[in-house]
């Protein structure tokens, strides 16, 4: 397996990873994974060198995580997600291989933070922790007990308030 940069080659079969890892038999159609990272890719929240594919031996896309320019009360961050592999690979590593990838090219870059709406118990081995513990706050507060914050190198305790996402999210469809 090899993490890469997302190329445009790739967009297809991203659109494919994040339709089948999101899929929900009862709610046929678009799956809104897929079409937030259409359309996230045209806004200027983008940031290319945080869009990365997990690609099989075989050279086809299996995983792709993304992080865009997110900020807390004007201050840079990042918001991770979506993240997603096909199902049929999903429980063997690929996932993690692109949290680490993600998580280490930000922190190269200088990023402060990284925030993400999920499971305390499972994000928690990438060193995320409910985000209230550090001053930053969802725009959404009943996402309280799902959203986290990974800190990075360049961490800034100074960093509090309300997180908003690039509007491409809406914050309704989070």
């Amino acid at each position: 397996m090899l993490i890469r940069r997302e190329r445009p080659e790739d967009v297809e079969a991203i659109g494919v990873v994040q339709s089948h890892a999101f899929a929900r038999p009862d709610q046929p159609g678009e799956v809104f994974e897929a079409v937030l990272v259409d359309r996230l890719r045209t806004a200027p929240e983008w940031i290319p060198e945080l869009s990365l594919v997990a690609q099989d031996d075989a050279g086809a896309v299996v995983g792709h995580v993304v992080c865009t320019r997110g900020h807390v009360e004007g201050r840079p961050a990042l918001a991770l997600g979506p993240i997603g592999v096909l199902p049929d690979l999903q429980g063997r590593g690929v996932g993690n291989a692109l949290m680490h990838a993600v998580l280490g090219a930000a922190d190269a870059r200088g990023e402060v933070a990284v925030v993400l709406l999920g499971s305390p118990d499972f994000y928690r081995r990438f060193g995320f922790d409910l985000a209230d513990r550090h001053g930053v706050v969802p725009p959404v507060a009943s996402w309280a007990p799902y959203f986290q914050l990974r800190r990075l190198t360049a961490y800034d305790e100074s960093l509090r308030g309300t997180f908003r996402y690039a509007k491409e999210f809406g914050e309704e469809d989070v």
